[in-house]
């Protein structure tokens, strides 16, 4: 199928779950007027957010400083976009409420992408970038003799997952992939994962909000939200606002936890001249009970000629003045070249060689809630956030952009904000705009 003309294939809400369905929404009152969504923020939840409330039938405007571009990546395409079960490789997800919703938002996610790629092959019209690949966890101990169990129940939830496809613990993996033996693992599981090709997708995803009638508009916006709120309802003609900012958040939301996490990447040739191609993902994950800040694994075919080699997680670092000769850039090169034999003698991506960003974290990890302040008068506001997905943007991009249909549609039947809790309140969740 191709969507060259009008995309064929919708977002929806179905049993309190957002998915992907091929066809055309139904719209229950198509002469009704569209109220219109003002979306902040130009990356993959944004974005993510804005479909499904196309789709929902809204109208929507979505503003950003910047846009998805290969020449002046943003944080969405510097991601390493392997789908992952949280917790994440690159670890840093303590808050029990949002773990317990980032499982059942990253499995939303994996549906969508997994029907996306189903319904779209990939020498379609245009390359959504995302394929299904065998992705392969590796550690130095048996997950049943390390002093946290952590690793250990989260392969048995994935394991209790009938949407996981290929899921396979054994010893044997090591030596089939042939793990050089200096880096010292004994035990790895695997299972099907996406792997999302960002800058293929981040354009694609572009072309779909325009065919389907996002408004685009380059613009920043400075100070907190809530103090310009009614402002930009008036001057976008808009019912609600979200906030889909990442870092942004620390500003736009008065959210002082927010913090960033430097992440950066190398990028290799990986067509197989220099060294057995790589066509599975392959991680180690980062282990908080060792107490070193170096420890992650991460070799992640990008796409069919390009290989992604990581990884970093550097809290509170803002500078993006990481270069191929930064001390933590050879450590974290080292890491993988003895991994991988062969891996030494790969060449650099001549285009982009290094890549590097700012994942947005915050003390209580992924925030998806309304405002929970008042405006000045005292009314409730018409805000709903989602930030704070750090590495994890794209894994629980479909899930949140569910939560927050929910939330539009709760500010409109004018019930009262709460907190993000362990599950979502259903009073109006199959409510129509």
């Amino acid at each position: 199928m191709s969507i060259a003309s009008s995309p064929d294939f919708f977002l929806t809400r179905l049993g309190g779950e957002l998915v992907l369905q091929q066809g055309q929404p139904i719209t229950p009152n198509p002469d009704a007027p569209k109220k219109r969504i003002l979306v902040v923020g130009g990356g993959v939840t944004g974005f993510t957010t804005a479909w499904a409330l196309l789709d929902a039938g809204y109208d929507v405007t979505i503003i950003a400083e910047r846009w998805a571009d290969p020449k002046n990546r943003i944080t969405s395409q510097i991601a390493g976009a392997l789908w992952e079960f949280p917790p994440a490789v690159c670890g840093k997800h303590t808050d029990v409420i949002s773990l317990h919703n980032s499982k059942r938002w990253c499995m939303t996610a994996y549906r969508a992408f997994d029907k996306l790629q189903e319904i779209m092959p990939r020498d379609d019209y245009l390359d959504h970038g995302v394929q299904m690949r065998m992705a392969n966890f590796f550690f130095d101990q048996k997950m049943e003799d390390m002093p946290d169990r952590g690793q250990l129940d989260k392969f048995e939830e994935i394991m209790a997952q009938k949407d996981i496809k290929g899921v396979r613990r054994d010893g044997n993996i090591v030596h089939e992939h042939k793990v050089n033996q200096k880096a010292g693992v004994v035990d790895a599981y695997q299972h099907l994962a996406p792997v999302i090709d960002t800058d293929a997708y981040m354009h694609w995803l572009r072309f779909v909000l325009v065919c389907k009638g996002a408004v685009m508009e380059t613009r920043r916006i400075n100070g907190d939200l809530l103090d310009q709120e009614e402002e930009l309802l008036s001057e976008y003609g808009a019912d609600a606002i979200v906030n889909a900012t990442g870092l942004a958040g620390l500003e736009l939301a008065g959210d002082a936890s927010v913090y960033p996490l430097r992440g950066a990447l190398i990028r290799v040739v990986n067509d197989g001249s220099k060294f057995p191609k790589v066509t599975e993902a392959l991680a180690v994950t980062h282990d908080d009970t060792r107490g070193e800040d170096e420890d992650i694994v991460f070799i992640v075919p990008r796409n069919d000629n390009t290989l992604i080699l990581g990884g970093l997680a550097q809290p509170h670092r803002h500078e993006l003045d990481l270069t191929l000769d930064s001390p933590e850039i050879i450590r974290m090169r080292q890491r993988c070249n003895n991994f991988v034999p062969g891996l030494e003698h790969a060449e650099y991506d001549p285009d982009a060689p290094l890549v590097q960003g700012l994942r947005p974290f915050r003390g209580s990890n992924v925030r998806v809630e309304r405002e929970l302040r008042s405006r000045s008068d005292g009314s409730m506001s018409r805000i709903v956030h989602s930030y704070g997905q750090g590495g994890a943007g794209f894994s629980l991009s479909f899930g949140c952009a569910s939560d927050v249909l929910e939330l539009i549609r709760e500010v409109e039947a004018d019930l009262p904000a709460t907190k993000m809790s362990f599950s979502r309140r259903h009073q109006c969740a199959e409510a129509q705009p």
